[in-house]
């Protein structure tokens, strides 16, 4: 069975944070963290492969739980959520969530 088009599918991923990663340059000394940015920016990634490129129109009930480190490893994942267009994201490590929230991406030239 096919999923139908409108009805996308979850999506999951998993990445590990590497401590070379540039992310990491100047956020901070001595203590690493990942930005949050870098990890929308994870999320985002995710979904796009699926949503075909669509632009990212807004974030919203974004939530940062837990600092990430170099060498975690995160999994991530995005649902379809109750608006057209938009995903419900978490990204968690070691069963404790990290992120969470929710992108909508603008809709394709057939729904303008």
């Amino acid at each position: 069975m096919q999923p139908d088009r409108h009805d996308p599918p979850s999506l999951t991923a998993t990445a590990q944070v590497e401590a070379e990663s540039p992310w990491f340059d100047g956020h901070f000394p001595g203590d690493p963290i990942l930005p949050g940015i870098a990890q929308l920016e994870m999320v985002l990634r995710l979904i796009a492969q699926e949503s075909g490129g669509r632009r990212l129109a807004s974030l919203t009930r974004v939530k940062f739980k837990k600092a990430v480190r170099p060498g975690m490893a995160l999994d991530l994942f995005a649902t379809p959520a109750g608006q057209p267009n938009g995903y419900s994201f978490r990204i968690s490590s070691g069963g404790e969530e990290v992120c969470l929230g929710t992108m909508v991406f603008a809709g394709t030239e057939e729904n303008h």
